[in-house]
């Protein structure tokens, strides 16, 4: 085979092959590091709110500072005419929070410690009111049963025991009375399953209030019976579908009665309507964004309310307000 060169017995030889070198590495003994190191500035959180109803602005200013252990708020109201009130910053961490009031000058101070690991003490204090609270709260078994202490600061009698436990729980309280001092009071509440469903019974300031209710994918039931004034009301909602589900409440003492009518539109839309015989009013909702949710999870973090109020003996009266709510992240 004749090649390029024209000699048939000239034979192509490749080129050895060449091993990479490994690239140069510089030499950190001329390294300078900077001689000053500044700390990378924290995200900052703004939250701004508007009630058409009230006509004022809510404004937020958060951060959460050393890697997230404690958190900064500053937040304060503002009208259209530029007035400022209620200007409020506070501290909050694991152990220690401080709220502080720049107008009323007054700090509410809150703090926590674990004793141990079934031991909890935690304390609060008025600054301006020179009043405050203090806390035990033991875990004694598990799961679910504690048993908390806590009397006011100065203290005016015993504290108040509260035994908690899986099926409810029970306070003991010192009350005052006109007639006979330092009476003992009881309250708690006991609850578990009945009869497919679920009942409570509640006793405080000397009445009993029975609860039983019954749900299923469907529908819920609830009556409500509260002694010794037999005062019965009972609610009831039912669900046609995924996203629409009907409410009503109706009291047999007095005879007041309500329904709310709610459909909603993927998670980010909702639509509701009702009415209120008590005070005579109809009313209509639309949410953008989730309406118990926060405005970081809704589209462009704000979240829109608009309501409509229908006066039933007066209908010209009827009143659009709108609420909204949106988040900066900075």
């Amino acid at each position: 085979m004749e090649t390029e060169t024209g000699n048939p017995n000239y034979i192509m030889v490749p080129p050895p092959a060449v091993e990479p070198q490994p690239l140069a590495v510089a030499s950190t003994h001329n390294y300078k590091r900077p001689i000053f190191s500044f700390p990378r500035r924290p995200p900052l959180r703004v939250t701004s709110e508007f009630d058409s109803e009230s006509a004022v602005f809510f404004h937020k200013i958060s951060c959460k500072l050393l890697d997230s252990l404690a958190k900064f708020k500053f937040s304060f109201n503002h009208n259209g005419k530029g007035d400022i009130s209620e200007p409020q910053f506070s501290f909050i961490s694991k152990h220690l929070s401080l709220h502080y009031d720049l107008e009323d000058h007054n700090a509410l101070v809150k703090t926590s410690i674990d004793v141990g690991p079934r031991l909890q003490l935690t304390a609060a204090h008025d600054v301006k009111a020179q009043q405050g609270e203090v806390t035990m709260l033991a875990n004694v078994a598990d799961p679910g049963y504690s048993l908390e202490l806590s009397t006011p600061v100065p203290s005016v009698g015993l504290p108040k025991a509260t035994f908690r436990f899986p099926l409810g729980e029970v306070s003991l309280q010192e009350k005052e009375e006109e007639e006979a001092k330092n009476l003992l009071s009881v309250s708690g509440i006991l609850k578990g399953q009945l009869l497919n469903g679920f009942g409570s019974a509640q006793y405080k300031d000397e009445e009993l209030k029975l609860r039983y209710g019954y749900k299923d994918n469907e529908m819920s039931f609830l009556p409500i019976l509260s002694l010794p004034s037999n005062a019965l009301s009972f609610s009831f909602k039912r669900r046609f579908g995924p996203s629409d589900k009907l409410s009503y409440w109706y009291n047999c003492d007095s005879d007041y009665w309500s329904a709310v009518y709610k459909r909603t539109y993927g998670k980010d839309f909702k639509f509701k309507a009702g009415y209120d015989s008590e005070v005579r009013l109809g009313w209509a909702s639309l949410w953008v964004g989730d309406e118990g949710g926060k405005a970081k999870a809704a589209p462009m973090q704000m979240k829109v309310q608009f309501m409509l109020q229908v006066p039933q003996d007066d209908i010209k009266s009827s009143v659009l307000m709108f609420r909204i709510k949106k988040r900066w992240d900075f």
